[in-house]
């Protein structure tokens, strides 16, 4: 099929990464291993920051894409699909639900979510964007469990179909795990909310094991970078390395050199860096909140232990610190599961079935 992308939140080209602008890229190549024919429909960003960023003055800003879509399709021809990565109440779609009515296009969404709290003010009406897309569309790809039953409570006439998060895993066949003894890694962005919550957490849980021995590789930089940096202050110096942003590859190599991959995980929608952990043979210490328990599974890759509750998490680092059988054994499995039930390819295989049974697309 002739694939029309579109991510409102933020382009596969945009310049600044995230776990947003990886997985548009990981659902583009998806696609495109599926045999289809995708091009980037647009690199109009819906998003808005805050409410003050009314939904009209949106809408007027994306009526010239519209216009120049619509143009493209009329002459060239218009496509066989519409795939809208992660739409949600402040980057609903724009353009697409309307061309796809206008020229009888079929649309999907992927990681389309709908939030209850966000039911009041300006939100309102882009949550309303977000449920008509939903019913517009002739599949929701759902990869939390989460995001389905939201989306079945507020569009019960939606359709669904689950598919679990995914990464490339090439880099990680290339490497070999090669864990050293004490040594944690974390891999995130640092910026304020949730990635500053849980950089607290994680400080406030290492500092109970004094009289263990570890040390911390952090890899990643953002605007907070000052406040995460205060966190770990009162620790020695020798106890805390920081990477910054380092390139994929780099970032495969740190993580086969470590021992465990220690994040809580404080509002994650489901984290790729916890996958990319294990696929290169990492054990997970992370949070049962949000997301997280769809990428890490509990007993068999990581540990996973209550939220909020420091005590526990620093208990179970110093267990797979001290017990390295069943560190051994965690990382095996946590290596196994993600190679081969959340690659690239098993995801692309699984996105093409889910299109050859709504749409009738697909390749063999």
């Amino acid at each position: 099929m002739k694939i029309a992308f579109y991510a409102p939140l933020k382009s596969p080209r945009h310049p600044v990464p995230s776990g947003d602008r990886l997985m548009a890229r990981l659902f583009f190549r998806a696609l495109e291993m599926g045999g289809h024919q995708v091009t980037l429909a647009s690199e109009f960003r819906a998003f808005a920051g805050s409410a003050d960023i009314s939904l009209n003055e949106r809408q007027q800003q994306a009526a010239p894409e519209i216009n120049r879509l619509r143009r493209d399709w009329a002459s060239q021809g218009k496509p066989d699909l519409w795939f809208c990565y992660h739409p949600y109440y402040k980057a609903p779609d724009l353009l697409g639900p309307a061309l796809c009515r206008e020229f009888g296009v079929p649309y999907v969404t992927a990681e389309s979510s709908y939030s209850y709290r966000r039911n009041q003010g300006e939100w309102a009406a882009s949550q309303a964007l977000v449920a008509d897309g939903a019913e517009l569309a002739v599949v929701n790809l759902c990869l939390t469990e989460r995001d389905r039953r939201g989306l079945a409570e507020a569009v019960p006439s939606a359709q669904l179909e689950r598919l679990d998060p995914f990464i490339a895993t090439e880099e990680f066949y290339l490497i070999k795990p090669e864990p050293k003894a004490g040594e944690l890694v974390t891999v995130a962005m640092m910026r304020p909310g949730d990635k500053l919550s849980s950089y607290a957490a994680l400080a406030k849980a290492l500092e109970t094991l004094s009289d263990t021995d570890w040390r911390l590789t952090v890899v990643g930089d953002g605007p907070a970078r000052a406040e995460v940096e205060a966190l770990f202050a009162g620790f020695p110096p020798q106890r805390v390395r920081w990477r910054g942003q380092l390139s994929a590859q780099e970032v495969a190599k740190a993580l086969s050199e470590s021992w465990l991959y220690v994040w809580p995980g404080h509002g994650e929608a489901y984290g790729l860096a916890y996958l990319e952990a294990q696929a290169a043979g990492v054990p997970v210490v992370a949070e049962a909140v949000a997301g997280v328990p769809e990428v890490v599974m509990d007993g068999i890759s990581g540990s996973l232990t209550p939220a909020g509750d420091t005590e526990a998490y620093a208990a179970a680092i110093t267990r797979l610190l001290e017990d390295e059988a069943s560190r051994h054994a965690l990382a095996a499995s946590a290596r196994c599961f993600v190679l081969q039930d959340r690659s690239l390819q098993a995801a692309s295989k699984r996105l093409n079935d889910i299109l050859k049974a709504r749409i009738g697309g697909g390749h063999e």
